[in-house]
C-alpha cells in the first residue's frame, strides 16, 4: 500500500508543478527526498533519564528507532562534555516520509496552540525547510499522561528543489498551510 500522499504527488503535484514552472523533463520535477526530525535536550546533562523520554516519544512520532545525536565539543558553561549524549534524531525516506508528512499536515499543526499557519520565510535558499514545534504533545501518538516532560523538535524537509518557490509550490502542493 502506498502512502496517501504519494498518490497524491503523483497525480496532481506533478502535473501541476510541471505546468507551472515549465519543465522539459519529468526528472527535473522537484520531490521529496527525506525529513529529519531533531530533538535537543538540554537537561540530559543532569539527567540521563531525560533522554530516554526524549528517544521514547520520538519513536512514536516517526514510527522508527531514533539515534541519540552527541555533543561535539566541551562547552564548561553548559556543562557539556565532548560527546556527551544530547538529543536525538530520526531520518524519514520513502512511505514512512510521506505519512509522517501527512500525519504533520492534517492531525498534529492543527493542533497547535493560536495556529495561523507556518512561515513562509523558513526556506533556505536551495528548497529546504525548516520549522520547531514547542511541544510534542501534539503528535495523535504520544499519551499526555504518560509524558515526563515537554519538549519541543525541529523538523527539516528535504527537497530536490532548486530554489525556494519550487519547494514551497511542492509543499503547498501537499497541503501545508504556509502563513498569508
Amino acid at each position: 500500500m502506498t502512502a496517501r500522499l504519494r498518490k497524491k504527488y503523483n497525480d496532481v503535484i506533478a502535473p501541476a508543478l510541471l505546468e507551472q514552472f515549465g519543465y522539459k523533463n519529468k526528472m527535473e520535477l522537484p520531490k521529496l527526498e527525506k525529513i529529519v526530525l531533531n530533538m535537543g535536550v538540554g537537561e540530559a546533562v543532569e539527567d540521563r533519564k531525560a533522554l530516554e523520554g526524549a528517544l521514547k516519544d520520538m519513536e512514536a512520532i516517526a514510527g522508527q528507532k531514533p539515534v541519540l545525536t552527541r555533543a561535539k565539543k566541551s562547552i564548561a558553561t553548559f556543562k557539556v562534555r565532548d560527546n556527551m549524549p544530547i538529543g536525538c534524531k530520526v531520518t524519514l525516506r520513502g512511505d514512512k516520509m510521506y505519512e509522517f508528512l501527512d500525519r504533520l499536515i492534517t492531525m498534529a499543526l492543527p493542533r497547535v496552540r493560536d495556529f495561523r499557519g507556518v512561515s513562509a520565510k523558513s526556506f533556505d535558499g536551495h528548497g529546504n525547510y525548516a520549522m520547531g514545534l514547542k511541544e510534542q504533545i501534539v503528535f495523535m501518538e504520544i499519551n499526555y499522561d504518560t509524558v515526563d516532560a515537554i519538549r519541543g523538535m525541529d523538523i527539516v524537509i528535504a527537497t530536490t528543489a532548486k530554489t525556494d518557490a519550487e519547494a514551497k509550490a511542492l509543499l503547498a502542493g501537499f497541503g501545508m498551510p504556509f502563513m498569508k
